[in-house]
């Protein structure tokens, strides 16, 4: 029966069940062979409906509540080190209508680009403080999910509105002055980090 075990093979199981819950429900496989559990144990689980498959190598308890943001957690815990940008931060931080159909994510340039099947990932490759400034670390799910500020975000998509589109930009940095916690000097600091302070600047003076 799905949630539940045979007796006979229960010891191994229940203890990988256990370092699941003790490790917020979701492992990677790395991650759950590390801690012991053999790597049949964990196809087990699976099988059993113990355990859920998010993505390749990427494990979570079927029993916990479904997840509010399953794209944004399941690129977190596969790409840790990244940082989810463009498009995809305007949504989490509520600038822009469209809804995005992949994850945009910078990493590092020079970075190996993860191998995620699921959700589709669009990357972005990103360097020194273009990538490093403005990256904020956010709880999502109980996950660490690591987020370019409204701000940042507004700026990176001035500095890629060719492959965005201007309106992107221009929808983005129009709900960002709405916001009450907006900071103009947020903002124009990281437009001149992504060199986009003279591109930008007349968007601004209109909407202001």
């Amino acid at each position: 029966m799905a949630g539940r075990l045979h007796k006979s093979s229960r010891d191994p199981l229940e203890r990988a069940e256990a370092l699941f819950r003790r490790n917020r429900g979701i492992l990677r496989t790395q991650e759950a062979v590390r801690l012991g559990i053999h790597p049949r144990t964990l196809q087990d689980l699976h099988r059993s409906g113990v355990v859920e498959r998010l993505s390749r190598g990427l494990y979570r308890l079927a029993v916990l509540p479904p997840l509010a943001e399953p794209d944004l957690v399941t690129v977190a815990l596969r790409a840790p080190r990244g940082v989810i940008c463009l498009v995809s931060a305007l949504a989490f931080h509520e600038l822009t209508t469209q809804i995005p159909h992949e994850v945009c994510l910078a990493i590092a340039r020079g970075a190996e680009p993860p191998r995620i099947d699921h959700p589709p990932v669009r990357i972005f490759w990103f360097s020194g403080r273009a990538f490093t400034a403005g990256v904020e670390t956010h709880a999502v799910d109980g996950v660490p999910v690591r987020v370019y500020s409204a701000a940042k975000t507004v700026a990176d998509c001035f500095k890629y509105r060719n492959k965005l589109g201007i309106d992107t930009a221009t929808e983005a940095l129009r709900l960002y002055l709405r916001k009450r916690r907006r900071s103009l000097d947020e903002l124009m600091q990281h437009a001149r980090v992504c060199r986009v302070e003279r591109v930008m600047r007349p968007y601004l003076e209109a909407q202001l």
